[in-house]
């Protein structure tokens, strides 16, 4: 359930100029297919300041400025948010110190399992990313407290328009992409747009190649007077050779911590991971009398991984004269997760005391299912030679047959509402409430599971305009995050509950060109899935754990004038766990943000910009060997300029890591050395 911005419906209503509507008019009766937009961030007719919550954007042009063709580059460029990418092809999204869970395509999704983001997902499909910070009760019923990914998709427009660009870069990158839209009927009620995209290159980590691609179609137009129809497909196939399971051992068997080159690696040359990613989405709105609408979608998952890896670790740390100390171990597997979304929701506007509210009713049922098989390697566990060894330490070894490995069904059942109370001209409530029925079963390597549980989460806010520029809020959600994590036993942890509060201001200035919102923050989760140890098997077990966060944030969003573009956040917390010591020191207690582009007023067609991430220090826990891990402050900046050499032609050169920072990627599982400094040059022409 995702907040809208946008205009209500027009029907034939007669141009202020007094012209009588044209054929187009009348066809274009619907304000979302007239706009041709994708929801924002809830169904209600809410802009961003009037939201109870801290939502940040990052849009197109920043994706395009920055040379963000991956998620996790995009969300580098959000405010208050993490990307734990510990593993060459796994990656986490925190925020406000706990595991972004929940990731939405145009305001529907099933939770993340585990908040695993496998492979790297192309953003070229992608119009923008809302980032929702903090419990999202009113947005989807179930999470943490750390908030929710909404993917918004392109979507077709009115008028022909597309692109074309290459690029190349640091280590024989190659990219190419394409976009294209034009309606398809004479009178513009249909529209179709593809988007493809096809990137491939080595790495500056040893022995890694990644081959990707990116396909998507959609197709939208009028269904009579009152409905409109949305159909789409996407399709991404990432391949990677060389790639890590699991990463770095960073500890001496004397407790110190190791030291090795940017490009160190634990994988051989007989690895690889293959993910294909295919989603599937229909949309239908009927517009009603008295500016409601019903909305049914269907949304349509399945991602299938074939991998074989090698996995290095250490029990007692390296010998750091030698480098020995590491055991190996290879892993031969194939999954393939199903997923099935349906929704269907009313809302509009209602008059009640003399004034205009707004009301939103909706259920959704959502059905996964996910099932792992294995390959059994004939060695394993064996000493490896000193580390860093080359590429070809260790032959592959023969496989066994697929057998089966563990099946999770999972069924979320949900029933949520909500009401925009204008109880003055300046004062104003948000009430909601959503049910929950999450249900689950399976067989987890040979544990059996069935479980049902339910939950209603309350959900309020409030917001009050102190002046036509300045509005305050306040709101309050329950926590409620089913869990996918087991304990010692291989069974699965309760769901995880809390509250969670925010209180904020947002401001517009210079004529309401520049946003800024500062919100703090505290939230209460009991029961959290946390890391508690590894079997005699070697297979991670977890406990519950009460965890408190509390902190503030700032974010400013906007242009400062005509040529100048910023984005500036600052994120501060803290974590304590049920003894009141430090929590998950993993994650940095503050991170900052920096975008800035400008434009030269004399020379229009020449831009420029400068933007990065700071983060305080982390240290872990190793899990094998019980040292720490530190990683101290650090910061990434990046830079570029473009020039527009024709009226529709840009040449952009990117430069990231400019200081060519040294750094870990994550500490949140004792990740890998981040990208050392590195170029690309691009080409764009537009049609």
């Amino acid at each position: 359930m995702l907040i809208a911005i946008h205009a209500q419906a027009r029907g034939a209503d007669t141009p202020a100029d007094g012209a009588q509507p044209t054929d187009l008019d009348k066809v274009l009766v619907v304000a979302q297919r007239a706009d041709r937009v994708s929801n924002g961030a809830t169904n209600l007719d809410l802009a961003i300041k009037e939201t109870p919550q801290s939502i940040g954007m990052v849009t197109r042009e920043q994706m395009e400025r920055f040379g963000a063709d991956t998620i996790n580059d995009a969300l580098r460029l959000a405010t208050g948010i993490s990307v734990e990418e510990w593993e060459t092809n796994r990656t986490n999204y925190a925020a406000r110190g706990f595991e972004i869970k929940n990731n939405q395509i145009d305001g529907v999704g099933l939770p993340n399992d585990w908040g695993i983001v496998t492979g790297a997902l192309d953003s070229f499909g992608y119009e923008k990313l809302e980032v929702i910070r903090g419990a999202n009760g009113l947005l989807t019923g179930v999470g943490n407290a750390s908030g929710t990914i909404n993917y918004v998709r392109k979507r077709p427009t009115n008028d022909e328009q597309g692109s074309v660009g290459v690029s190349v870069g640091s280590w024989g990158s190659k990219r190419v992409q394409v976009d294209y839209s034009a309606p398809i009927t004479e009178d513009g009620a249909w529209a179709a747009r593809v988007v493809a995209a096809r990137e491939v290159g080595d790495s500056y980590l040893r022995g890694l190649k990644n081959d990707r691609t990116f396909l998507y179609g959609v197709v939208d137009g009028q269904i009579g007077d009152n409905g409109t129809l949305t159909l789409g497909y996407a399709w991404q196939a990432n391949k990677s050779d060389g790639n890590m399971w699991g990463a770095l051992t960073l500890v001496n068997n004397d407790g110190t911590q190791a030291e090795f080159d940017t490009s160190a690696s634990t994988t051989q040359d007989w690895t690889y991971w293959n993910t294909t990613t295919q989603n599937a989405f229909v949309e239908y709105t009927y517009a009603l009398p008295a500016d409601w609408q019903i909305k049914a979608s269907y949304n349509y998952r399945r991602t299938g991984n074939d991998d074989q890896l090698f996995f290095a670790y250490s029990a007692t740390g390296l010998d750091p004269e030698t480098g020995e100390g590491l055991l190996g171990w290879p892993g031969k597997y194939v999954d393939e997760t199903t997923s099935h979304l349906g929704d269907i929701s009313i809302s509009g506007r209602y008059t009640l005391f003399g004034r205009e509210h707004e009301a939103m009713l909706g259920a959704s049922v959502a059905r996964s299912e996910q099932t792992y098989w294995n390959h059994a390697p004939d060695s394993g566990f064996e000493a490896l030679p000193g580390f860093p060894y080359a590429g070809n330490a260790v032959p592959e070894p023969n496989w066994g047959p697929k057998t089966f490995y563990s099946v999770l069904n999972q069924e979320l059942k949900r029933v949520y509402g909500v009401t925009r109370l204008a109880l003055s001209d300046r004062f104003k409530a948000i009430l909601g409430f959503n049910f929950a029925e999450y249900h689950r079963d399976g067989d987890n390597t040979g544990v059996l599971f069935d479980q049902t549980e339910r939950e209603t989460s309350p959900y309020a806010g409030l917001t009050f305009d102190f002046t036509d520029s300045l509005l305050g809020y306040v709101s309050y959600s329950d926590i409620y995050q089913p869990q996918d994590q087991y304990d010692i036993d291989r069974n699965y942890l309760d769901a995880s509950k809390g509250v969670n509060y925010e209180v904020g201001v947002k401001k517009d200035w210079l004529d309401k060109r520049l946003m800024t919102t500062l919100a703090w923050f505290r939230a209460e989760q009991k029961g959290l899935s946390t890391y508690a140890g590894v079997t005699e098997d070697f297979q991670y077990y977890y406990t519950g754990v009460d965890v408190e966060s509390e902190g503030f944030e700032f974010e400013a969003s906007g242009k400062l004038g005509d040529n100048i573009d910023v984005v500036l956040g600052y994120t501060s917390l803290e974590l304590t766990g049920p003894d009141g010591k430090d929590e998950y020191e993993w994650y940095p207690r503050q991170t900052a943000n920096l975008q800035v582009t400008a434009r030269l007023p004399s020379h229009p067609a020449l831009s420029f910009g400068l933007g990065g991430r700071w983060q305080s220090k982390t240290s872990a826990v190793d899990s094998y060997t019980g040292y720490t891990v530190r990683q101290g402050a650090y910061a990434v900046m990046n830079a570029f300029v473009a020039w527009n050499f024709l009226p529709n032609a840009t040449l952009r050169a990117n430069v990231n890591n400019l200081a060519d920072e040294k750094y870990i990627n994550s500490l949140y599982q004792i990740g890998y050395y981040g990208a050392p400094r590195n170029y690309s040059l691009s080409l764009d022409w537009r049609f």
